[in-house]
């Protein structure tokens, strides 16, 4: 398992929790038991206030897998996913 930070953004005017269907389905989606079964571990996720911004840490098989898995978000905006490392990892390695 592999650890990524990932950022999905998108538009006011198409903002996923503007519609209550539309939210539950990805709140359900981001549930441990859910991405479990495709093989990931949410380590944590927020949403910038005001912003239309979401960040997620997790764990998943690779870069792929996770992306599949944001799929959804995809939908109503830009996800990037990004490879990421413990702060143990960059001292311990001592480099970024």
């Amino acid at each position: 398992m592999s650890l990524f930070v990932a950022k999905h953004q998108h538009s006011a005017e198409v903002c996923p929790a503007k519609d209550p269907e539309m939210g539950a389905m990805l709140l359900e989606h981001l549930s441990d038991e859910s991405a479990a079964r495709q093989g990931i571990s949410i380590h944590g996720e927020a949403v910038i206030e005001g912003q239309h911004t979401l960040y997620l840490i997790a764990e998943a098989p690779d870069r792929a897998a996770l992306e599949g898995f944001l799929a959804p978000f995809a939908m109503a905006g830009a996800v990037e996913v990004l490879e990421a490392n413990p702060c143990s990892t960059v001292v311990d390695r001592a480099r970024c």
